[in-house]
């Protein structure tokens, strides 16, 4: 389609009320994107042909100004409460009006794409974008369709993001003047005072989770996925920043997708089409198909340079710890196309424990699985949300809270179901410290995770001996293929035991006391995977 667009498609920006833009630009190359950043003083270009840009005020997803529109379809049917905050019908109507007259007057940018590779659950999103590293993002990270598709592309969705328009909280009913929010009577999302690009891709990702799993018996999952050379799936569950992009990104498998999935009868396919991965420290020689990925069409976030010169220095987080790219997934050599997968053999939950007492791998039984997946512990990485600058204890049900409409027990629910019926191989892995914790310790080498996942997915760990967590209960290996005997036994690690007892009982209580809030919907059997030093001291 031509720069400006047809003149239907122009009408179809008309229905939106933007009937006075100064220009529509639709569905741009990604050289053009690129260039009108440029030009316009909003990128500068890499020496490796990628181009970089300033996301401003905001670095990292701000959780607390996320809304969802209560009205006959989200009322009984949304898990109300910190997670998805209530907004009410007339609020977002008038936030709509004022977002398209605030766009009215400027340069737009339209995209046309959809999500879920999977033809089945395939969802048509149209992308209005007041700056064009915007739309390029879109471009990366959603499914991009066939040049015949877009001539009579209907929307399913209509996403709008408009980072320079600022809310006011006193009349609009938002926190403050940042803020995204879904509608799924009128089936748009509005994003609004804040450049991070991570609202528009888990914007799409929170209708997943509610369209999915309530409308189509389809499990919406937070993780990455990967497929080796016997047709055997992987998932790898975790938050940002546990190495869901890194340990997926294997050059001996193939990549299906690096964050967000379903899973349906038979088949794990990708939502998206590209990529999103944390930058810090990245290096080549650590993950090479990252590194190589970042290229002419890649668009990279809040990163610094060596001085003068346009090369990256990912070790400089002066501006944020949470540095990022995005990049269409054909940037990786090794992918499976379409991104779609075969019911998984292996799950790996990853977390990155700062108090470095969990073993850096374990093997789970149904009952564990259950419980570790509605607690969804991790240490939240800095930078990842505004204001945390060091990890912090959180607990995320099912990996991903922030982005689950529904009770948290309705995906684990179909997890549970899905693992019995397959008999999956479930296993936990932290990557984070070892040897003490946070501050004391060091974290985890990334090549002895890898040996260890490679590992579990080459059933090399099925004849070794294990040995029960007296804490926590799961059986970990007491040898692994590549990686030194001592590191399995987070206990062994420290030279103060006393001071590791001390440190995983305060975890285990910290389990036990967030577990609270799911007792009333979790069985028995899976109440009696809590910790064992927990258990014994209420």
């Amino acid at each position: 389609m031509n720069e400006k667009g047809n003149r239907s498609a122009n009408a179809s920006v008309s229905q939106m009320g933007i009937s006075d833009a100064a220009n529509v630009y639709w569905n741009l190359t990604p050289e053009d994107l690129a260039e009108r950043s440029i030009q316009m003083g909003e990128a500068i270009v890499t020496d490796t042909g990628a181009i970089s840009i300033d996301t401003g005020k905001f670095t990292g997803r701000s959780p607390k100004d996320r809304f969802i529109v209560e009205d006959d379809i989200t009322r009984d049917s949304v898990w109300w409460g910190d997670i998805n905050i209530k907004i009410q019908p007339d609020k977002f109507d008038r936030l709509y009006e004022k977002i398209i007259e605030y766009l009215n007057g400027r340069d737009i940018y339209v995209r046309d794409s959809y999500v879920c590779a999977n033809p089945n659950y395939r969802l048509n999103v149209r992308s209005v974008t007041e700056l064009p590293w915007q739309s390029l993002f879109t471009y990366n990270m959603f499914l991009r369709p066939e040049e015949s598709e877009l001539e009579n592309f209907t929307p399913d969705w209509t996403l709008i993001a408009a980072s320079g328009f600022k809310a006011n909280p006193l009349v609009d009913g938002t926190r403050q003047e940042n803020f995204a929010i879904i509608n799924f009577t009128k089936k748009v999302i509005l994003i609004g005072g804040t450049g991070y690009t991570g609202e528009i891709k888990k914007g799409i990702f929170s209708v997943l989770n509610y369209i999915l799993p309530h409308d189509k018996n389809v499990l919406a999952m937070h993780c990455s996925a990967n497929i080796g050379k016997n047709d055997d799936t992987a998932v790898f569950f975790g938050l940002s920043g546990t190495g869901k992009t890194t340990l997926s990104a294997d050059p001996d498998r193939r990549l299906i997708g690096d964050d967000e999935h379903g899973w349906a009868k038979g088949t794990v396919f990708n939502f998206e089409g590209g990529c999103y991965a944390k930058c810090i420290d990245l290096t080549e020689e650590k993950e090479p198909q990252i590194f190589s990925a970042i290229k002419e069409g890649a668009l990279l976030e809040n990163i610094g340079f060596f001085e003068g010169t346009k090369t990256v220095n990912y070790a400089d987080v002066s501006r944020t710890e949470n540095t990022r790219v995005s990049y269409p997934i054909y940037h990786i050599d090794n992918i499976v196309d379409p991104s779609i997968g075969s019911t998984p053999k292996n799950i790996f939950f990853l977390t990155c424990d700062a108090f470095g007492v969990l073993p850096p791998i374990s093997k789970l039984t149904t009952a564990q699985t259950m419980y570790h997946f509605i607690s969804g512990y991790t240490s939240k990485v800095a930078g990842t949300e505004e204001g945390v600058t060091e990890p912090q204890t959180t607990f995320s049900a099912c990996f991903g809270a922030p982005f689950l409409p529904l009770h948290p027990t309705k995906y684990a629910e179909m997890l549970g179901d899905k693992i019995r019926q397959n008999n999956v191989c479930v296993w936990l892995v932290n990557t984070g410290w070892s040897g003490g914790s946070y501050g004391v310790g060091k974290r985890i080498n990334l090549k002895y995770t890898r040996a260890m996942i490679t590992a579990a997915l080459n059933r090399e760990l099925d004849n070794v001996e294990f040995e029960e967590d007296r804490v926590f209960g799961m059986n970990r290996p007491t040898s692994c293929p590549g990686v030194p005997s001592e590191i399995l036994s987070p206990r062994g690690m420290w030279s103060d035991k006393a001071g590791f007892d001390a440190k995983a009982n305060e975890l285990a209580q910290s389990f036990v006391n967030n577990f609270t809030k799911f007792e009333d919907y979790a069985n028995q059997e899976t109440m009696l995977a809590a910790p064992t030093y927990a258990r014994m001291s209420v």
